[in-house]
């Protein structure tokens, strides 16, 4: 299995078969250069989208079309992509669970917010999710951007995932700290990759506090586009 940062919160996740793109924010990310978008995509099956701030959701219409991806996410908003958009998707909500081949994905709740701007005004497509994704004996806890809330208790007793990719950047989502937290008493990690950090000077910068705060734990800062192998 192959996790890969694609910088702030969009991942690449290569597991049971399947090559996953998480929330890829590809157009104006920072941290990702124009040059490594094709690596960063390239043999995408399909996109599992949290919520929809531009930061998460900018690329991910442009990139159904184009490369035929199914997209995955709450039915409200996908069942009107499928059919305004002409796009391939899988529709669900919190608590369902679907198969993308041999690996599972479950979506789980979420507290932050989910809205993109129009020219009426900011539309809410639903509501923020994040998932777990099980394969190759591996669960992966995708928090999405949140806070820390006492439904993970309920998320670690149903799936035990050992590994966790955590929203840590603070401001909008939880920070280094809470995220520990939420790590330590929640969970039973084994691995940790913090997300959405270092991308803007709002968030924070370095996980060393997260770091230092979960002894025992490997506590991996991701580098853009180079592997983690688990």
């Amino acid at each position: 299995m192959r996790i890969t940062w694609l910088g702030h919160g969009s991942f690449r996740i290569e597991i049971g078969g399947q090559t996953l793109l998480i929330d890829p924010w590809l157009t104006g990310n920072p941290m990702l250069a124009e040059d490594q978008h094709d690596a960063a995509t390239k043999g995408a099956s399909h996109i599992l989208l949290t919520h929809a701030h531009f930061d998460h959701v900018a690329d991910v219409l442009r990139l159904a079309k184009r490369d035929g991806v199914t997209v995955v996410g709450q039915y409200d908003l996908l069942s009107h992509w499928e059919s305004a958009e002409n796009i391939e998707v899988i529709g669900f909500n919190k608590g369902g669970t679907v198969a993308l081949g041999d690996v599972a994905v479950t979506m789980v709740h979420a507290v932050h917010s989910s809205s993109f701007g129009t020219d009426a005004g900011p539309s809410v497509p639903g509501t923020e999710c994040g998932y777990m994704i099980t394969g190759e004996g591996h669960t992966i806890y995708v928090s999405g951007d949140t806070d820390v809330m006492a439904d993970m208790g309920v998320f670690n007793a149903l799936h035990q995932p050992d590994i966790g990719i955590l929203c840590a950047g603070g401001h909008f989502t939880m920070d280094m700290r809470r995220a520990a937290y939420a790590a330590k008493t929640f969970f039973d990690f084994k691995t940790v990759i913090p997300c959405h950090y270092r991308t803007f000077p709002i968030l924070e910068q370095s996980a060393a506090a997260l770091i230092d705060a979960l002894p025992g734990v490997d506590v991996i800062e991701p580098e853009v586009l180079q592997p983690i192998e688990l």
